[in-house]
């Protein structure tokens, strides 16, 4: 996988996630993976694919007192500015093939819009699996299929036509899970049984068509593929081309539906 397949960003980009991303589209489903993992206080969590710990702390939130939650990401920038937020959550860096931790070692295992990034997927579900008690739970979300997210849909369709499939392909990367045969699938070759999808609407919300353009670009991997020109131009076209998108406020809004996949370890 490149950069792009794997979702993974530079420091700068990190910090634009944090600030813009996180509010914009996945504060939002932290609340809702949680109550999927049907967290309790002094429980000990694992959140797998962390970035900047969103999920982390709002899962440290609800554990208290006497939980503990551990946070897990390559990417050394998103790690850098999780621990700048919660300097109270054990972050580390590691893959999620490889957790290095032990058999039965979290009460609760988590996972927010990281698998699909994953280099081999059932080996993560696996290790997920293996880390977790038995009588624990697993919450893991993916978005569903791109046509579910029609905002993204037209994003993409601007990026194909102004620079071409490779570039519209880094947006559609983090939809590859949508099709939710292909998710429990998943789920099947990982030795994961009764595993349950759910299925729920979620919302993207930006200040502005600007702010949207700013955040997809500068904070996700295209940070380092468009070239200034480009993004300018990517800015003026996408007022016209978004405006559908546009609330009379002038903020933008649209459905972003997700799944998330829970399984009860016996």
């Amino acid at each position: 996988m490149g950069k792009t397949a794997e979702g993974q960003v530079t420091g700068n980009a990190a910090e634009v996630y944090e600030e813009f991303f996180v509010p914009a589209l996945f504060l939002e489903w932290s609340g809702r993976v949680v109550e999927a993992a049907r967290l309790e206080p002094g429980q000990k969590v694992l959140d797998v694919a962390c970035g900047t710990g969103v999920l982390a702390r709002r899962v440290s939130e609800r554990v208290q007192p006497g939980g503990a939650v551990t946070g897990l990401d390559r990417n050394d920038g998103m790690l850098a500015v999780a621990r700048r937020e919660a300097p109270g959550i054990a972050w580390h860096s590691g893959r999620a093939e490889e957790l290095p931790f032990g058999d039965g070692a979290f009460d609760a295992v988590v996972s927010q819009f990281g698998l699909m990034f994953f280099e081999d997927r059932v080996k993560a579900l696996r290790e997920m699996w293996r880390v977790l008690r038995p009588g624990g739970r697993l919450a893991v979300a993916v978005w569903a299929s791109l046509e579910r997210c029609p905002g993204y849909v037209a994003m993409a369709g601007l990026l194909e036509r102004l620079f071409g499939s490779q570039v519209a392909g880094a947006l559609k990367a983090p939809f590859v899970l949508g099709d939710p045969g292909i998710l429990s699938g998943l789920f099947a070759k990982a030795d994961i049984p009764d595993v349950k999808i759910a299925t729920p609407e979620g919302k993207a919300r930006f200040p502005s068509v600007e702010s949207w353009v700013r955040t997809e670009i500068k904070g996700w991997t295209l940070a380092d593929v468009l070239d200034e020109a480009q993004y300018e131009m990517l800015q003026r076209e996408s007022q016209k081309d978004l405006a559908a998108y546009v609330r009379p406020d002038g903020s933008v809004e649209f459905a972003a539906h997700a799944h998330i996949v829970t399984a009860a370890k016996r």
